[in-house]
């Protein structure tokens, strides 16, 4: 997947992989911008592993070489966006930060888990009609 030549246009992308691209290039900038005092290195640490490892988990998966393949990545693409919202709510509560920001984040994470979620629910149902 060529990431370098996607084009942002208003709204949110189709293509969840690139969505997640997105969010996660989001949760950088945010980091960046960030002022902060040594004791939350770790959170923002955590916070950037979690929501980089949401795409990177889909685009493994759909290079899976089997349906179970593809179902574990997604999974823990999912486990991975929940453990993000763990992360920003957390920076949220303790950081004095723009909780604006932090909330369309959170708004974001949470509308990509329920994504991932309905595509794993949807897949484990093919074939079971």
């Amino acid at each position: 997947m060529d990431f370098e030549n996607i084009i942002e246009e208003p709204g949110k992308p189709y293509n969840i992989r690139h969505r997640c691209f997105f969010f996660a290039r989001d949760v950088i900038f945010l980091v960046k911008d960030a002022m902060f005092d040594n004791v939350y290195n770790s959170l923002f640490n955590q916070l950037i592993k979690s929501a980089s490892s949401i795409g990177a988990n889909l685009v493994e998966g759909k290079a899976g070489s089997s349906k179970r393949d593809w179902k574990n990545f997604n999974t823990i693409a999912l486990k991975s966006a929940n453990e993000t919202k763990y992360w920003l709510c957390l920076i949220r509560d303790t950081m004095d930060i723009d909780k604006e920001r932090i909330e369309g984040l959170l708004k974001e994470a949470d509308e990509i888990s329920k994504i991932i979620a309905s595509v794993i629910v949807k897949a484990g149902q093919v074939g079971k009609e």
